[in-house]
């Protein structure tokens, strides 16, 4: 089990968030409640950068939705990029990729 490490940064079209390690029953809680202390303005958006991602459950999908729930009560977006390929797997499958907007990588994400 690898710990979990997220790294924020702000871009052009609001903050990124690099999710490295396992998104887990165990480490879910910790991104949920820094996506709730984060501000997200209006028609801005929220990048999740999954490139540094090793691990995701169920917990972690949660962790994910709770992310995209907390951006629209804000009027926001979320982003996904760089998800890993059984994650957008996962994704798929329970019909979440209709729901975000996933990219290859942060570039075009973190440009108006």
């Amino acid at each position: 089990m690898s710990p979990l490490k997220i790294i924020r940064r702000d871009a052009e079209t609001g903050p990124v968030l690099e999710v490295v390690g396992d998104l887990d029953f165990v480490h879910a809680p910790e991104l949920r409640e820094h996506i709730s202390r984060l501000v997200v303005p209006p028609g801005r958006r929220l990048v999740l950068d999954l490139a540094g991602l090793e691990f995701c459950d169920s917990s972690g999908i949660t962790a994910l939705i709770a992310a995209h729930s907390h951006a629209q009560a804000a009027r926001a977006e979320v982003v996904l990029v760089a998800v890993p390929a059984n994650t957008r797997r996962i994704l798929h499958m329970v019909g979440l990729d209709q729901i975000f907007t996933l990219h290859p990588d942060s570039d075009p994400a973190t440009r108006s």
